[in-house]
C-alpha cells in the first residue's frame, strides 16, 4: 500500500518545525554552558560544533524525508525502522558519552530535568495532529499515548528542585516515569508502523506521518533528545548520591 504525505494544516507544521528548533537550540546552548564548566573546551567552540552536528542531522533527516525514501516500505529493511533504531541508539549513546557527563555535571539539574518540559507543548501539537487525521489517534493522549505528563510533571518539578524543596528520589522517580511513558509511545509508533499495523490496516491508524517533513524530527529530534535527556538526569543524580555518601550524608554539593 501507498501512503501519501500527510495533509497537515500550516499552523500545525511550522508548531511542529518551530518546537523542534527550540530544542535543538537548548542542546546547543546546553553542550556549550556544559563544556564551560567542565573545562572541556570553551564555550563559543562548543557551542559551533554541537549546531554544525545537529544542523547536519536535522537537514539528513529532512531531505531522506523530503526525497521519499523513509516512505519505501518496499525496502528490506525499511528506511523507516533504520531511522528508529538510529534515534533509539543516538540517544543512548550521547547520553553515555563525555558530552552527556558534561550536561550532567555541568548544568543544573533543575535545567535538566525543566527541559523536558518541551514534552507538553509537543503533546498539544500531536492531539492536534490526531484531530486533523494526520497521525493515528493512538499516539495521542487521547489515545494511548501519556507522555503529556512528563512536560507537564517538569514545570512543575524544576522550579522545586531549584528551590531545594524536594528530595533527590523524588526527581529519580519522576525520571523514571518518564522513560516509562516514553517507552510506550515509543512502543506504540512501532506498532502502529506499517511494519506491524497492530491497530489496523486503515490509512488513518498506520503511523506514517514522520516519514515526511516536518514531522520526521518527531522521532529525529525530539524522541532523541527526550532519551538524552533522561539518560543525563540519570548520570546526574548518581553523581549526587555519589557526593552525598561522601560527604557522610551532607547534601550535595553544586548547583540542582
Amino acid at each position: 500500500m501507498t501512503y501519501p504525505p500527510p495533509a497537515a494544516s500550516a499552523p500545525l507544521e511550522l508548531g511542529f518545525a518551530a518546537l523542534a528548533l527550540l530544542v535543538a537550540a537548548l542542546f546547543v546552548w546546553g553542550a556549550a554552558r556544559g563544556s564551560a564548566a567542565a573545562g572541556a573546551a570553551p564555550s563559543r567552540r562548543a557551542a559551533a560544533a554541537a549546531a554544525a552536528g545537529v544542523a547536519l542531522w536535522m537537514g539528513a533527516t529532512w531531505a531522506l524525508a523530503a526525497s521519499g525514501t523513509l516512505a519505501r516500505f518496499d525496502l528490506r529493511p525499511p528506511p523507516m525502522a533504520l531511522m528508529f533504531a538510529v534515534v533509539m541508539a543516538g540517544g543512548l549513546s550521547l547520553g553515555l558519552s563525555p558530552l552527556g557527563r558534561r550536561f550532567a555535571l555541568g548544568l543544573p539539574l533543575a535545567a535538566l530535568v525543566g527541559a523536558q518540559a518541551f514534552r507538553f507543548p509537543l503533546e498539544l501539537l500531536m492531539h492536534r495532529a490526531a484531530a486533523e487525521g494526520v497521525m493515528p489517534a493512538e499516539m495521542s493522549y487521547s489515545g494511548l499515548n501519556l507522555d503529556i505528563l512528563t512536560g507537564a510533571s517538569a514545570l512543575v518539578l524544576a522550579p522545586l528542585i531549584a528551590l531545594r524543596r524536594v528530595p533527590l528520589w523524588v526527581a529519580a522517580a519522576w525520571n523514571a516515569l518518564g522513560i516509562v511513558l516514553l517507552s510506550v509511545i515509543a512502543a506504540v509508533a512501532v506498532l502502529s508502523s506499517p511494519m506491524v499495523r497492530a491497530f489496523g490496516d486503515d490509512p488513518g491508524h498506520v503511523n506514517t506521518w514522520v516519514c515526511y517533513p516536518p514531522f520526521v524530527w518527531l522521532p529525529a529530534v525530539m524522541v532523541m533528545a527526550a532519551l538524552f535527556g533522561h539518560v543525563v538526569v540519570a548520570r546526574r543524580l548518581r553523581a549526587e548520591r555519589r557526593d552525598g555518601e561522601r560527604s557522610d550524608g551532607a547534601a550535595a554539593p553544586g548547583p540542582r
